[in-house]
């Protein structure tokens, strides 16, 4: 889903890695600016988390104004499920996989990788999970210009903007002479808790929503039957794992250690 891109749009909501986390989806989502948004692109790891379904089915009501990637964990989840693999390195993957239908994982199945739309004030907007040519690989706020260069390699000259998630920290920087936008996570975030996301056009703004996070630890311990949900629940929702914590255990990842 790569090729030329729609009419311009004037407002896209951008929500990354939800992780199955439906209340923070639901605060999400009642932001007027989102409801009012012409559309609303997912940029993967939708469903690894304590109610995937119940998220999938949430967001598929929202009818064609949404427009889905898929992130790394969702592959996972369906490689699980299709016996392609063993093992999921999260350890909520197995429950979460377990809990889709058959219907769900062929839908997640089937999601692309990447998507190019064209939004007032940014050009053409290339949307991915983690960059354009690879699910997996790591790019943060202050990897190298090397790096990115790595990561641009084979993205067309007319997109300008650069739109990720996977991290699950928001950013906006400049790379090569393209704006690179990380929205932050709705439902797992690393460094500040709340709901995070981004509006795109004619600029590009973080954003986070505050959502009564006690009281959706105590829903998700009520209506998840994961051995460890409360800790789970407490450790993501109120975003335990400081900015400097992600930043440690993926700094690594994006090759700083090991070039010239």
């Amino acid at each position: 889903m790569t090729g030329e891109p729609a009419a311009e749009l004037g407002r896209v909501a951008v929500l990354s890695d939800i992780h199955g986390v439906l209340p923070a989806l639901e605060a999400v989502l009642a932001e007027p600016e989102v409801a009012a948004a012409e559309r609303i692109v997912l940029t993967g790891d939708i469903t690894a988390g304590p109610q995937p379904a119940e998220v999938l089915d949430l967001l598929r009501r929202q009818g064609d104004r949404v427009l889905w990637i898929a992130g790394n964990a969702d592959r996972e989840l369906v490689e699980y499920r299709r016996g392609e693999r063993d093992d999921i390195p999260d350890p909520i993957g197995p429950y979460a996989a377990a809990r889709l239908t058959d219907e769900q994982v062929d839908f997640l199945a089937a999601l692309p990788k990447t998507l190019t739309l064209r939004v007032r004030g940014l050009g053409d907007v290339l949307f991915c999970h983690a960059t354009p040519r690879d699910d997996e690989e790591v790019v943060l706020v202050d990897s190298r210009p090397a790096r990115w260069a790595e990561v641009f390699d084979g993205v067309t000259d007319s997109v300008r903007t650069v739109v990720c998630g996977h991290t699950h920290m928001p950013y906006v920087r400049l790379a090569h002479g393209r704006l690179v936008i990380n929205p932050g996570s709705v439902g797992m975030p690393y460094g500040r808790a709340g709901a995070h996301w981004c509006l795109l056009g004619p600029g590009a703004d973080l954003r986070v929503t505050a959502y009564d996070i006690p009281r959706a630890i105590a829903r998700l311990t009520s209506e998840c039957a994961y051995v460890d949900i409360a800790d789970w629940a407490d450790h993501f929702l109120n975003a335990r794992a400081t900015d400097a914590d992600a930043l440690r255990v993926f700094g690594p990842r994006d090759g700083r250690y090991t070039a010239e």
